[in-house]
This record gives structure tokens, C-alpha cells and sequence, in this order.
């Protein structure tokens, strides 16, 4: 535990006390879920602190998140962490099947994966004691304290990586001020994705001197895969048809899409759309939306033949990067709600020039440079996002410099990747 850290709060023991007593129906239901997305009982039983791996001989650093985005976003980091530490191993911890089977494909070198011990104390102690991890460097907005106690009570220096907290999350801790500090001061390091985290988490009673204001880790990952056959096979199936993606829709902006592709075919009568909704399992729902819209459409979930549709709905996971390749155009959902946007440079890397919606609170410090620097636009609705997609279609200069832009915002963001590898260096002392 940190020097500065103070006792156990009379909240902290009840929240130990309440969590042992509950953790084996927490178990049952996490095996449940687990179970129900046919993960082997072995592996169920990680929840509960059981490892089904053997600890790597040497130095182990490890990483938590709680799922998909989080677990991805650190993949490139652990990728150049281990060229810089040749001799360290590296755990993966997560909370989801989704999340572990999108790992498994992707694991860099001297990288395992296993399901993260529920936070109740026996199986958090029986997880620090097999792993022994010589560092813990968790991401996002994971505050599990007794996990944070345990790792610190066995000498594991602690960072939170990529740190980003709602004011909901930062009001509620902020209503139980000594346990908030508590549980922060068990970290050697924060880095905050933005200035607003960071005040967020000085507001809790974070440590001044150990917390910095890095840039979102997912600006730096490296380029989402391309599976080339598959983009083969669709350049084909396209013809040289014009194409434009939206990417990561939820519910209440496929209907801004749809509106927007009903008025560009007005236009372009060729046009297709590749709609990507954020979530796979939503594919049926998607597809009645664009049936009862009139649009003729091709979802790869069913293994629907794709050649002259108006829509190709790709509703499966692990191929966005394919489909970025495929279109100059990306259309970045999640901010036409007020969900806080996705990841914009993942679209920028594979060259694409992008339309957000106003709501990207999440991604503000990536997307006010990007919008400044012309690589992307502002659309608040389907009329908008019309506009900006017909603008590009019809002006291959305007398109080629908006593509540019966000090409440089990409070589500013790789940058990053070092300062962050730098800092988390020397505040978990790994270099040694």
C-alpha cells in the first residue's frame, strides 16, 4: 500500500464483510452467464480465483478491464511494452466471454488471458497468490477495493490507465469522501484520459502529485485487423459502387441512418451502406428497421449474398476493421444519442474521413482536434449527415484533405504511446 494511504474505512470492512458473505451466489451467476456463452467449467471457475493457467516464471504485469473496449485497448501498449521489457510476461483479466474470445485472437507475445476473480476476498486472495503479478495496471474506471487491498497488501504497485469516470460514478464515491481516498491511494499513478477525468478524480481525493493527464488509449492502438479475402470479396461484390460505413450504431441512430442513406439514393442511386451496428446481437432488429424502411439489404449474420442491396448490414464482431477498409467514408455512431461516441481513430487509420454526431463527450480530447483539423465533421441529425456524406461523394478534393487530416491527428496519437510506456515505467518501477 502506498506510504500515504490511510486505514481500512468502517465502509470498506461492511463492503468486505457483505461481499464474502455474497460472493457464492455472485459466482453462480457469473457462471451462469459464462456457461450460457459455452465457457468450459475450468474456466468458470477463474471467477472464483481458480487459475487455469501456470504462472510464467519472471516478471508478470498485469492488466485488467472490464470488457470489450477496455481489454482491446491496451492490447498495442502490452505489444510495445513487451519489446521494451523482453523478459516480462503479461496477464489479462476481463469480465466477459465477448471479451476473452476478441482477446484470444489478438494476445500478443508472452500475453495469457483469464477471467478476472469476482471482488470478494477469497477469491481475489486465491488470484493474487497464484499470479503474483509484479505490477497492476487497471483501465478505465475499475475501482474494485478489495482487489485494490489485496494487491497492495502483497507489495503490487498499482496504476489506473486510461482513467475515465462519469460526474454519476465521481458524485456517488464523492458521497463517502474517506473511502473514495481510501481506495484511490492505492495507486501509484493516475492517467486520466482528459482534463475532465482528472478533475474528477482530484475531486474524490486523488493524489495531486500522482496523477497526469495522458491521452485516450485508444487513440494510440495499433490498426484494427483487415481480413484481406474477405475485403476481396467485397470490393468485388461492390463493383466500384460508392460506399460509405456507419459504424457502432445503437438504438435511436439506425433510424438516423436510414434517413440519411433514403436521402442520399435520391442522389446516388448506387450508393451502399454498410451499417455496423455496436452491438451484433441487435442484427434481426436492424434488419425489420430496414425492411419496413423499403431498403433492399444483405445481413452477413444469415449469410445473405451481397451484390446490388442498398445495405450491407454486418452485424457480426472482429471485422469492423474490414469495413473501414472498404469505404473512404465512416459515419462514427454512438454520439447521435447522448451515449458519448466511439473511437475515431480507428476509422482515421485505415484512411477514411469521418462524420460524428454532437454527443462525444467520451472522445472529446481525440475529437476537437480531428473536428479543428478538418478530419472530421459535425452532423447532429440524418439531414446533416446527408449533407456531409454528398459533400465528400461529390468533391474527391475536399474528401482527399479531410482524409489527410485525420491521417495527422493518427501520427499525433501514436506519439503518445511512448509518454505513457515512460510514465508507467518509472511509477511501477518496471524498467528495473
Amino acid at each position: 500500500m502506498s506510504p500515504q494511504a490511510q486505514g481500512p474505512t468502517l465502509l470498506y470492512r461492511s463492503y468486505k464483510l457483505v461481499t464474502a458473505l455474497i460472493a457464492p451466489l455472485a459466482y453462480r451467476s457469473s457462471a451462469r452467464k459464462l456457461a450460457r456463452a459455452n465457457v468450459s467449467p475450468q474456466r468458470q471457475a477463474e471467477r472464483n480465483g481458480h487459475a487455469s493457467l501456470a504462472r510464467p516464471v519472471g516478471q508478470v504485469i498485469w492488466f485488467h478491464g472490464a470488457s470489450v473496449g477496455e481489454t482491446l485497448s491496451v492490447l498495442t501498449l502490452i505489444t510495445h511494452l513487451g519489446r521494451r521489457l523482453p523478459q516480462a510476461h503479461f496477464l489479462i483479466t476481463s469480465g466477459t466471454a465477448t471479451s476473452a474470445g476478441l482477446v484470444a485472437k489478438r494476445l500478443p507475445p508472452r500475453t495469457q488471458h483469464q477471467f478476472a476473480p469476482l471482488d470478494a476476498p477469497a477469491a481475489v486472495k486465491r488470484f493474487i497468490t497464484h499470479w503474483r503479478p509484479n505490477a497492476g495496471i487497471f483501465v478505465e474506471s475499475e475501482l474494485w477495493p478489495n482487489i485494490l487491498v489485496a494487491a497492495c497488501a502483497q507489495d503490487v504497485p498499482l496504476a489506473l490507465l486510461n482513467a475515465r469516470l462519469s460526474e454519476k460514478s465521481a458524485q456517488d464515491w464523492r458521497k463517502f469522501p474517506d473511502t473514495a481516498q481510501f481506495v484511490l491511494d492505492h495507486f501509484s499513478l493516475f492517467l486520466a484520459q482528459n482534463r475532465r477525468s482528472a478533475d474528477l478524480l482530484r475531486s474524490m481525493g486523488a493524489d495531486d502529485n500522482r496523477l497526469s493527464v495522458g491521452s485516450n488509449l485508444k487513440a494510440s492502438s495499433d490498426p484494427l485487423p483487415v481480413d484481406q479475402a474477405l475485403l476481396d470479396e467485397m470490393q468485388q461484390a461492390l463493383s466500384n459502387r460508392p460506399v460509405w460505413v456507419a459504424s457502432s450504431t445503437h438504438p435511436g441512430e439506425e433510424e438516423v441512418i436510414i434517413a440519411a442513406h433514403q436521402a442520399l439514393l435520391r442522389q446516388y442511386p448506387d450508393l451502399c451502406c454498410l451499417l455496423v451496428p455496436r452491438h451484433p446481437e441487435r442484427g434481426d432488429a436492424v434488419a425489420q428497421m430496414l425492411h419496413d424502411a423499403g431498403l433492399t439489404f444483405a445481413q452477413r449474420s444469415k449469410g445473405d449474398a451481397f451484390g446490388a442491396q442498398q445495405v450491407y448490414l454486418a452485424d457480426t464482431l472482429g471485422e469492423t476493421g474490414t469495413w473501414y477498409a472498404l469505404a473512404p467514408i465512416v459515419v462514427m455512431a454512438g454520439a447521435f444519442q447522448p451515449l458519448g461516441g466511439h473511437n475515431p481513430i480507428e476509422p482515421a487509420q485505415a484512411g477514411a474521413a469521418i462524420v460524428t454526431g454532437p454527443n462525444y463527450f467520451n472522445f472529446s480530447e481525440t475529437y476537437e482536434p480531428l473536428l479543428k483539423l478538418g478530419g472530421a465533421v459535425l452532423a447532429a441529425d440524418a439531414a446533416s449527415v446527408a449533407t456531409a456524406v454528398g459533400r465528400w461523394l461529390d468533391q474527391s478534393d475536399a474528401l482527399q484533405s479531410a482524409q489527410a487530416a485525420a491521417q495527422s491527428l493518427v501520427q499525433r496519437e501514436q506519439a503518445a504511446l511512448d509518454r505513457i510506456m515512460d510514465k508507467l515505467c518509472e511509477a511501477l518501477a518496471l524498467d528495473g
